[in-house]
């Protein structure tokens, strides 16, 4: 799965946590340093965030991407020369363009949300009528919002075609290797399914995740300063009182609540769904086996075998009702967690309209990367069971044992 793609895979990993640990090190404590003897004027640290387009050439932004592309190439020129690998252009550099991609994304909504400030301030001034606020001042906060997402739109389209490239190359890798490796595997029950189907399944579901996963560290990363510069405007929360950096502290206690509450629900998830991958496959393989034979698939054999299905997607239904209840219970909540939690600064007149409306999107994106679990655990139970059925490829490959499952369908298959 990861060694058709990336060369020297747990060696490669050990190196990229190494190397991505060692270049945050070197950016945040001379970066500053380096980036002034290259001639970039930084802004002081208590500059307000530039809002528009302005915004992606400061040299803030512009130190970081030259700093992240440098930082790429040294990896890369590395392992090409350590450990030359057919697929290395797209597993090392198409794998750091995504994360570029992904942290352009987020730069885009820290933007969004420091125009949020101003607009709604002026929109609450409008509302009370006094004239200080025309019609034009808000156009023209409506136009600086374009001038900054339209753009955005238009990246959008090459993101989403790059991605799919990238998933297909690295199923166009695992392809290549289990097929190398045909007649150690054919013998794995649903073989030709798991070389057809479930390489696209995996690297599209780990591409989604890793993604995933990475856009919340980068907005967790550039959200949680804003965040924390907010939370002085909430002095008091109900019930608790007084705490230090209220906003923060909610955000995690929240996120972490609902992550355990999930993975409680959806504990049998997995499971089900690794075994629906088995009957399924089961049924299915009983239908060709009997276009080309008449001694396979009888009625009561086909009965058998469906019946099985049924009972698995009845079960997989029952685990889903509770896991969904419990999961969209929670969802609604997190829709007003916040606003419970910002009433007594609301009435006491501590905040601006515009003030609100940038701490509920900064308590979303902090609440939302810390959810990652939460938000992706449905996804992380396909990836599982995808993960399970190809797992006897490699056990087959490297003369491991199979999984238990794997072996009583080789033991069924030698004795008919």
């Amino acid at each position: 799965m990861f060694e058709s793609f990336f060369p020297k895979p747990k060696l490669f990993l050990f190196t990229l946590i190494v190397w991505v640990a060692f270049v945050i090190a070197v950016y945040y404590l001379i970066g500053r340093n380096l980036a002034e003897l290259l001639g970039f004027n930084f802004s002081p640290d208590d500059a307000e965030t530039v809002i528009g387009l302005g915004y992606f050439i400061t040299p803030e932004f512009l130190w970081f991407d030259l700093y992240y592309i440098l930082s790429t190439l040294i990896f890369y020129i590395f392992w090409s020369r350590y450990s030359p690998h057919k697929w290395q252009v797209w597993s090392i550099l198409g794998s750091s363009l995504l994360i570029l991609m992904a942290y352009m994304t987020v730069q885009v909504s820290v933007v969004i949300n420091a125009w949020y400030g101003p607009f709604y301030n002026d929109v609450q001034t409008a509302l009370g009528g006094n004239g200080e606020i025309s019609a034009s001042d808000l156009y023209g906060h409506i136009l600086v919002f374009c001038i900054i997402v339209f753009p955005y739109i238009i990246f959008v389209p090459f993101k989403f075609f790059f991605t799919s490239h990238y998933i297909f190359r690295w199923r166009n890798a695992m392809n290549d290797f289990y097929t190398s490796k045909w007649e150690k595997v054919r013998g794995i029950e649903g073989a030709s399914q798991r070389v057809q189907e479930d390489t696209m399944r995996f690297s599209a579901i780990m591409q989604g995740l890793g993604v995933s996963m990475i856009d919340s560290v980068m907005t967790l990363i550039s959200f949680l300063p804003v965040l924390l510069a907010l939370s002085v405007h909430v002095q008091d929360v109900p019930i608790l009182g007084s705490i230090p950096f209220p906003l923060v502290s909610l955000a995690i206690f929240w996120s972490i609540f609902g992550t355990f509450v999930l993975i409680f629900a959806g504990i049998k998830l997995p499971g089900l769904e690794f075994k629906n991958q088995r009957v399924e496959a089961a049924f299915r393989k009983e239908l060709v086996l009997g276009e080309d034979t008449s001694t396979k698939a009888d009625p009561p054999t086909l009965v058998e075998l469906f019946n099985n299905v049924r009972r698995n997607y009845f079960r997989i239904y029952f685990h889903y009702a509770y896991f969904n209840l419990a999961r969209y219970l929670y969802l609604q909540a997190d829709n007003i967690i916040v606003y419970m939690f910002l009433i007594p600064t609301i009435v006491s007149g501590k905040i601006t309209l515009g003030i609100m409306n940038q701490i509920l999107r900064a308590f979303g994106q902090v609440a939302s990367s810390f959810q990652f679990l939460v938000n992706s655990w449905t996804t992380i139970i396909d990836l599982i069971s995808v993960y399970k059925r190809l797992q006897a490829f490699e056990a087959s490959i490297y003369n491991r044992d199979l999984p238990k499952i794997d072996q009583e369908f080789i033991k069924t298959q030698r004795e008919d």
